[in-house]
């Protein structure tokens, strides 16, 4: 009877174990069979993007030469990035009977525009999100991706070329009275444990400010932090957190599925999103030019009009912004 329940339990989540926190991929590589909420979109906005030779010419010689780049990639959740039905780590595909698919997204149809505009391949490598700023100062990645928002701790360390705007927001279950309008102050989180990802920008924001509660004469909030990505979403549905922490469009996105059993409450703090490189890499001039050709042509607002995620689009893409307050 016991595993009956349990088996049902997951059943009924596996449409909501694909959504982790910002900059926060599966760093388990173990994520449930059928967990996807859905295949990829197939309209194809990269089709007419070609290889523009001026925005090319900002490339380093020898990378031109070698026509390649290794981009590490940090694979979670939709719309950013994830596995569709079939990918790699699905059930078949790890039997040996089904068709590996490659990762899906936002993030993957920009990086790929950006290198059909450079005229280069890209040679992705999965990673789980805490590895990989530390993989670009040891040179194993030339960049990466994976919803990294821009703030002034990561600048000191790392250099970022921007893309996107998300950010941070808050999710319950459905029908958890406990939060029932948007979370514009943290002190409306007073007294409830809180659910997000590890090494992402959502834990700092809660470790900064943690005292909030106290200063308000409430009892301060809990803070759970998981390395999984369906992990923090199962514990929302059995009951051990009261709310989630992650990005804007994530849980705009997990919310608007017809199996879902979340409520997005609205945005917390808006963080621009971009590819990252090891401080003073000679490739940010030419991914900044990249994108704003993107943006130019038109192709950057089809990604965006494919993916769902319009609101959060920028008018231009810059090198090292301060962090939005």
């Amino acid at each position: 009877m016991g595993r009956l329940r349990i088996a049902a339990t997951t059943a009924a989540l596996l449409p909501l174990l694909t959504l982790t926190a910002c900059g926060s991929g599966d760093p388990s590589g173990t994520t449930p069979a059928g967990a996807q909420a859905s295949p990829a979109p197939t309209d194809d906005p990269l089709a007419a993007v070609r290889k523009v030779d001026s925005v090319a010419a900002l490339l380093p010689a020898d990378v031109r030469q070698a026509g390649r780049l290794r981009i590490g990639s940090s694979i979670g959740f939709p719309p950013s990035a994830y596995y569709p039905w079939g990918s790699p780590r699905s059930s078949e595909a790890e039997s040996g009977g089904g068709q590996d698919k490659p990762p899906a997204g936002q993030d993957i149809d920009i990086a790929d525009a950006v290198a059909k505009v450079l005229g280069v391949k890209l040679e992705r490598q999965d990673a789980s999100f805490e590895t990989i700023l530390p993989a670009l100062g040891s040179g194993k990645y030339d960049v990466g991706t994976g919803n990294f928002g821009v703030t002034s701790e990561r600048l000191k360390t790392v250099d970022f070329v921007t893309y996107i705007n998300d950010g941070q927001g808050f999710a319950v279950k459905k029908g958890n009275t406990a939060l029932t309008t948007a979370v514009t102050d943290l002190t409306q989180l007073c007294g409830l444990t809180i659910g997000t990802g590890a090494g992402t920008t959502f834990e700092a924001t809660l470790t900064a400010k943690k005292d909030v509660c106290a200063k308000a004469g409430k009892k301060p909030y809990d803070v759970k932090v998981y390395s999984e990505n369906g992990a923090t979403l199962t514990a929302l549905q059995q009951g051990r957190i009261d709310v989630v922490m992650s990005t804007i469009n994530g849980l705009r996105y997990q919310a608007a599925q017809p199996a879902a059993q979340t409520a997005f409450l609205g945005e917390y703090h808006r963080l621009d999103v971009g590819f990252v490189f090891k401080k003073g890499s000679p490739l940010t001039e030419a991914f900044q030019a990249a994108v704003n050709e993107l943006i130019k042509n038109g192709a950057y607002a089809r990604i965006l009009t494919k993916w769902g995620t319009t609101a959060s689009a920028i008018d231009t893409s810059q090198i090292n912004p301060p962090e939005h307050t």
